[in-house]
């Protein structure tokens, strides 16, 4: 991504844009980077005491911001849980721009978490008529196709794991990793045998770094790749890179305990992470999808 930060015209208009959102006039004072992952630029944007956050992406990545700010109203409609709200977004000068509330951020402590596990389980018990979503949106920067389905098992063969294993044929990954994938798509309907998931609201990439808290101790979510499913999804990657304490599994528990089945499905669901990022970054990411697979073939044989 080759993008232009620095030019005063880009945050003017990007300015002018959030005068309109907000009904008053803001003028842009002081510019502040604040890092970001591999995907987006991110900024703390401030002037006559308000603060807001900016991402900055190509032109290209607009509907990327797009699908982020209807899932975090998505998200925000359920009243469950404290996220950025979205202020505006479009084109500035060279760049797709998405402009959140700013929201403080501090570490989240024990009883944060233990909030955290409850407001998810509130989340989760919003749920839609069928799985999907009413648009497409990402996941990182990869696309993910949220068509409604009916039959989760089918939803998650297709748009979950068949997308991903099909993006990892045309990136020429392990040959043995496609086979064994092909496999598991076939025997998918036997992991649902007696267990049919409710439509859940979705964060849809619930890792460690995607949560915080206001200084008051206040549980945030942000970063969503958004739809509904199966709200085992979102506890498996909770699981998957670490981040989460002991006392918000506890409290997500003893709030709405998960199918005694879920100690098996947790590995099908973040295979389907695993695979993205062997699409998106290669290395042993491929090797550690087909242990899963290896290790989910088992448990019918």
């Amino acid at each position: 991504m080759k993008l232009v930060t620095s030019p005063p015209q880009l945050w003017r208009e990007i300015a002018r844009e959030i005068s309109a959102a907000i009904h008053q006039v803001f003028t842009a004072e002081r510019l502040e980077s604040m890092g970001g992952g591999c995907i987006n630029a991110t900024f703390r944007l401030s002037g006559g005491g308000r603060r807001f956050f900016v991402k900055l992406n190509a032109p290209d990545k607009a509907a990327m911001f797009e699908a982020e700010a209807e899932g975090l109203l998505e998200l925000g409609a359920s009243e469950s849980i404290r996220l950025p709200e979205p202020i505006c977004r479009g084109m500035a000068g060279n760049a797709s721009f998405l402009v959140l509330e700013y929201i403080e951020m501090a570490s989240c402590g024990a009883a944060c978490c233990e909030r955290l596990g409850q407001r998810l389980a509130r989340m989760h018990r919003h749920t839609g008529n069928s799985h999907g979503w009413w648009r497409d949106n990402t996941i990182g920067s990869t696309p993910q196709i949220n068509a409604w389905n009916t039959d989760w098992a089918a939803f998650w063969g297709e748009q979950r794991l068949g997308f991903q294993l099909a993006l990892a044929g045309r990136n020429g990954l392990s040959g043995r990793l496609l086979d064994k994938g092909e496999q598991l798509l076939d025997a998918l309907p036997l992991f649902f045998s007696a267990y049919a998931p409710r439509a859940s609201l979705l964060h849809g990439d619930l890792w460690g770094g995607n949560i915080g808290a206001t200084p008051e101790g206040e549980p945030v979510i942000f970063d969503p790749a958004v739809y509904y499913g199966d709200r085992e999804t979102d506890l498996a990657m909770t699981e998957l890179f670490g981040g989460f304490s002991p006392r918000f599994h506890a409290a997500y528990r003893e709030d709405f305990p998960p199918d005694p089945g879920y100690a098996t499905r947790k590995t099908l669901y973040n295979l389907y992470h695993i695979l993205n990022h062997a699409n998106l970054f290669g290395g042993g990411y491929a090797i550690q999808a087909e242990g899963m697979i290896d290790r989910l073939l088992s448990e019918i044989k």
